[in-house]
């Protein structure tokens, strides 16, 4: 069932809400940033993300195929979300599940979680090993 959520870096210059099903799943990816970043994340459609407040304090970094824009706070350098488009589904988010302020961990105990092979350009495989994610 989706929920909304409320977001925010660590200084709260970035404020955001989103509406997330958490029983759709989670994922987290062995790709450099998400590795060193431990990226925790849900993924909503361009419709389900809401600025509140700091669009103009975040910025951008790409890597690699440049497929997914990342958002930082310039003050805390928190990163709250990133957004790709794809063909198939149009813009999408990735929410950083460790900036919903009004997530419990017991919601995120229970949703579904889900590893994916980013390293390798092999989205739709776990990787050989996840237990560092």
């Amino acid at each position: 069932m989706k929920k909304t959520f409320h977001g925010s870096c660590h200084c709260g210059a970035v404020r955001f809400e989103a509406d997330i099903d958490l029983d759709q799943g989670t994922s987290k990816c062995n790709c450099s940033s998400c590795a060193k970043g431990r990226f925790w994340k849900a993924i909503v459609g361009a419709d389900a993300m809401r600025m509140i407040a700091g669009n103009g304090r975040l910025t951008e970094y790409q890597f690699g195929r440049k497929a997914i824009t990342h958002f930082f706070c310039q003050t805390c350098g928190v990163k709250p979300f990133g957004r790709g488009e794809m063909e198939n589904t149009g813009v999408f988010y990735g929410i950083n599940l460790a900036c919903l302020d009004d997530l419990t961990p017991e919601e995120l105990l229970a949703a579904p979680l889900e590893y994916q092979d980013g390293k390798h350009d092999h989205w739709e495989r776990i990787p050989e090993e996840a237990r560092h994610l």
